[in-house]
């Protein structure tokens, strides 16, 4: 494992056309963007991926450094490639803003997998089709960007595809639940029942 502190961007500049405003919506008492910080800052420096300002409630919340997209409506290799080229670490986790149960516990365990010879530690489901999990992934920062850059050049918005291009650790997991994101009412309802 690494001894160099971890990195950690938050995608947080999607246009969520579903459920607009979702990274406001209450999520066990607090803002669902702001849920998700606080569960991952224990595990390394908070950057935020966003497409503009923050509302002012949320941003008192979160006390990290904000990058607004280089590239906007570019999908999130766009909001990755912005932030982490602002970003010093040589480690970077990338999480999704609206992916609230993922937490430093399990940041701290993909960590667990960085080598000299690796260039990405990637979550992947072990039940039917092997799902990755490109938002909930480790990345050594300059290869990311090496090769997701030319991506993006090339109208590619889809960090998955980054994923195929570098030195990967695939880590298998055989329980979703961490992974859930609020795209939809019904997700967010569901959310909040299983955290009721």
């Amino acid at each position: 494992m690494t001894q160099e502190p971890l990195g950690i961007c938050i995608l947080a500049g999607g246009q969520a056309t579903r459920l607009p405003g979702k990274l406001e919506a209450p999520v066990a008492g607090v803002p669902m963007l702001v849920r998700v910080y606080r569960n991952v800052a224990p595990a390394g420096e908070v950057w935020l991926s966003t497409k503009g300002p923050l509302p002012a409630d949320v941003a008192a919340e979160i006390p990290a450094r904000a990058v607004i997209d280089r590239w906007p409506l570019r999908g999130p290799l766009s909001g990755l490639i912005s932030t982490l080229s602002e970003m010093p670490h040589t480690w970077v986790f990338a999480v999704a803003g609206d992916a609230p149960l993922v937490d430093a516990a399990f940041v701290r365990s993909l960590a667990g997998y960085i080598a000299p010879d690796c260039e990405a530690i990637v979550p992947r489901h072990t039940g039917e089709g092997a799902r990755v999990e490109p938002l909930a992934s480790l990345y050594r920062r300059a290869a990311f960007l090496r090769e997701a850059l030319p991506l993006l050049m090339q109208g590619e918005g889809k960090p998955r595809l980054v994923i195929e291009r570098l030195k990967t650790r695939f880590v298998p997991v055989g329980d979703d639940r961490a992974f859930a994101n609020v795209n939809t009412p019904s997700d967010l309802a569901a959310l909040r029942e299983s955290l009721a």
